[in-house]
């Protein structure tokens, strides 16, 4: 793939119509926090029909295993089409594309993955059509990085159910979510770092169950994020997924790491989107600001500046068209070459957009002139979902096997 198809621009073009109407107008309060981005996903959903075809895709899901034991959604043919509106909303409001990536890339296929039939007929036609908002906690105060050894939120058998206590930081969606992924370890008495990884689901006003405030961010702001507490939450085996601690279903590390997978990948997506926009952006200005007389675009400093976000703007477009050629194909990147993507494109977009404030001057220092959202939303990039400092150890496993 080395462009855009003629139906895939007529999509981007139909989301770029929906974007100048239903969210620049809005950009002030979501960016202040004052307007979660609930209502406007609900309605990018009713008007582009996702919402139909996600309960259509649903109930054959459900159907089929019932019937058979077997069935998925199917997504053939739709990976460019997804990519495309992920890079498209990135390019104005990152944090409406965290919002709805966490309720339905990771809360949502979770479920899918390791719930049985009956979790799954209880808990995804309300998330795949984004009635119902999903979070997925995994990160703590003091575990970062080291998600799996530093895990302090635990559970404990008691009788035919479990006791859940803890806390969860750095939620997407947490202040607000009705339906939560949580990742605990197994009280076994083992030694704390070897403890079993289980996964439960949570609903939304649960006894014991705290949702903090949204917290106060350098960038994302449209997308809510807090804490979670756990205080002796009742958790019946129902709430466990797989409903079993054995086997495929029971601990989760490797189900945890297909998601970083997942998440990883779709940085490149978000990094494109904010690529194009400063893009567009300081172009349109080289062309229309003067000075001494002349555009600024007649200056070679100027040029150099924007000749290098061309080049970004290439490679990690690039990135992207080899990654829907690889899921056409019906494989998944590895981890390592994840993280090579998500590395490069987080970098990528951070430059670009840190030059395109430069560009702006005491302009680009301005909200007004929208530069300076994406410059603090691509530096986000570079922590969310692991942050780049950890992807270079994961990419060096790759090439070099698990002891490094």
């Amino acid at each position: 793939m080395i462009e855009w198809s003629e139906t895939e621009l007529l999509i981007r073009d139909a989301i770029r119509e929906f974007v100048d109407k239903e969210i620049r107008p809005h950009l002030d309060a979501l960016e202040s926090g004052t307007l979660p981005p609930y209502d406007i996903i609900r309605k990018m959903f009713a008007s582009f029909g996702i919402d139909a075809l996600a309960r259509e895709s649903v109930s054959k899901l459900l159907s089929g295993e019932r019937g058979s034991g077997g069935g998925g959604l199917a997504f053939g043919g739709q990976e460019a089409m997804a990519l495309i509106a992920v890079s498209e909303l990135a390019g104005v409001s990152l944090g409406i594309v965290a919002s709805l990536g966490v309720s339905i890339g990771l809360t949502a296929q979770t479920i899918l993955t390791k719930g049985t039939q009956a979790q799954k007929e209880r808990w995804l036609p309300g998330l795949a059509t984004f009635e119902k908002v999903g979070a997925w906690a995994i990160t703590e105060p003091d575990s970062g990085s080291d998600a799996f050894g530093g895990m302090k939120t635990s559970v404990r058998r008691d009788g035919d159910e479990y006791v859940l206590n803890g806390q969860k930081t750095f939620i997407t969606n947490g202040p607000y979510a009705d339906t939560i992924i949580v990742y605990a370890k197994l009280d076994d008495g083992s030694d704390i770092r070897d403890r079993k990884v289980l996964t439960f689901v949570l609903d939304k006003g649960m006894p014991g169950l705290t949702q903090g405030k949204p917290f106060k961010k350098m960038g994302m702001m449209s997308s809510p994020t807090g804490e979670l507490f756990f205080s002796d939450v009742r958790l019946g085996r129902d709430r466990l997924l797989g409903e079993s601690e054995t086997g495929r279903d029971g601990d989760s590390k490797a189900e945890v790491k297909s998601g970083f997978a997942v998440e990883r990948i779709g940085v490149a997506a978000l990094a494109l989107g904010i690529i194009n926009e400063c893009h567009r952006l300081c172009v349109d200005y080289a062309k229309n600001r003067k000075l001494w007389g002349q555009e600024i675009g007649r200056f070679q400093l100027i040029q150099l500046k924007l000749a290098k976000m061309e080049v970004a703007r290439i490679n990690v477009q690039n990135m992207v068209f080899q990654l829907i050629e690889t899921l056409r194909a019906g494989k998944m990147p590895t981890l390592a070459e994840a993280s090579a993507m998500k590395l490069y494109s987080s970098e990528a977009a951070t430059e670009v957009a840190m030059e395109a404030v430069q560009l702006f001057g005491g302009n680009g220092y301005m909200a007004e002139y929208r530069v300076e959202q994406l410059a603090r939303d691509a530096k986000s990039l570079m922590i969310y979902a692991g942050s780049n400092e950890i992807q270079v150890t994961h990419i060096a496993k790759g090439l070099l096997g698990p002891r490094v």
